[in-house]
């Protein structure tokens, strides 16, 4: 991993939003991305230069017009900033103005409320030939990319199904109706994107919810993969945040808080003349042993820092080294973000134990 200062070129970027998210969980990863901290906007004048101060910015503006009126040297903005009082993200009116100006932008995700939404960014986008990619940072985290790596070995063999749990809750169907009960749910959209990225696009579901929020929604992905995306409101805060659980051919992986990863490698099937007749109960070499991989906490490494174990160094990394190369966000498109909100629309739409298809 480079240190920031090893980079022989850095993306000149604007930030705006300099709020506690910020301070904790992105900006940090800007001490080994390709990134050089140009100028800071905030709200509170007096936190905001304390930040600037913090990070390194060389300057600091009040509010976000006048950054974007004055630098016009930069080559990207970033934006996190809060939602509004109604909970609706303010980012594709923020993240247009941006791009209309002439920048690329990356902004955190949730992108917005609703799939009609992502028009604003592509119409901006398009208008000045501009691109933007969204901070859907879970397929970044060490976990899920060792996951990435093991399905792709002809070893683990074809995807069967999954399941991952999130202790979200789902609101009722009256609630999921208006706007303000729907952004309750919008952390949803970073599970939705790291399913349709490592199983392929969301063609249909079903929602089976209790009472409390818990919900179980059967998934199907292009291909005709089966899934389910478990939603456990009011698991113990005790239990693992989330856990992914992958089905190959005799193969099974487990991925728990993004970063630990049990890997039980295929098996041969039991012969059936050894029915009842096993010599241990232990099975038999090491060769078929499950591998557990577990992050090093103990190293004084950037790679065991929150930046890195959560996604975010690698999301952001990625958008600036893409566009330092001329080339388009690869992760967290706009076709993406469409899809996942296409997807989250549908859920709000959707009836308790009915198939839904999310196109059509």
């Amino acid at each position: 991993m480079k240190y920031n200062y090893e980079y022989d070129r850095k993306l000149q970027v604007g930030y705006i939003g300099a709020g506690e998210h910020s301070f904790r969980n992105i900006l940090p990863a800007m001490q080994y991305a390709p990134i050089e901290l140009v100028a800071l906007t905030d709200h509170n004048t007096a936190r905001g230069l304390a930040v600037a101060r913090q990070f390194g910015f060389k300057r600091f503006y009040p509010n976000h017009k006048a950054l974007i009126g004055k630098e016009s040297g930069l080559d990207a903005v970033l934006i996190a900033v809060g939602p509004d009082e109604e909970g609706r993200p303010r980012y594709p009116e923020l993240a247009a103005e941006a791009l209309t100006a002439g920048f690329h932008v990356w902004v955190d995700a949730p992108p917005c409320l609703t799939a009609s939404e992502i028009s604003t960014y592509t119409n901006a986008c398009i208008k000045r030939r501009k691109y933007l990619a969204v901070g859907f940072v879970r397929r970044f985290a060490p976990g899920y990319q060792r996951a990435i790596e093991i399905m792709a070995d002809k070893t683990f063999g074809p995807l069967a199904t999954y399941s991952y749990t999130i202790p979200i809750a789902l609101p009722d169907l009256a609630h999921r109706r208006s706007d303000k009960g729907m952004a309750a749910f919008l952390p949803a959209t970073e599970a939705l994107a790291l399913l349709a990225d490592l199983f392929g696009e969301i063609r249909a579901f079903s929602i089976a919810r209790a009472a409390s929020g818990a919900a179980v929604l059967s998934l199907m992905h292009e291909g005709d993969l089966p899934g389910v995306l478990h939603l456990t409101a009011g698991q113990a805060g005790s239990a693992p945040a989330e856990r992914l659980q992958i089905t190959g051919r005799r193969a099974t992986l487990v991925v728990e808080d993004r970063n630990n990863v049990t890997y039980y490698r295929r098996t041969a099937a039991p012969s059936p003349e050894l029915a009842g007749r096993q010599a241990s109960a232990l099975m038999e070499g090491t060769d078929t042993a499950p591998l557990v991989w577990r992050p090093r906490l103990d190293l004084q490494e950037p790679a065991t820092q929150a930046v890195a174990l959560s996604g975010y160094l690698g999301s952001l990394t990625a958008f600036a080294e893409r566009l330092l190369a001329n080339e388009p966000p690869r992760h967290g498109t706009l076709v993406e973000a469409l899809h996942v909100m296409t997807v989250f629309d549908r859920i709000r739409q959707a009836k308790d134990m009915e198939w839904t298809r999310v196109q059509g």
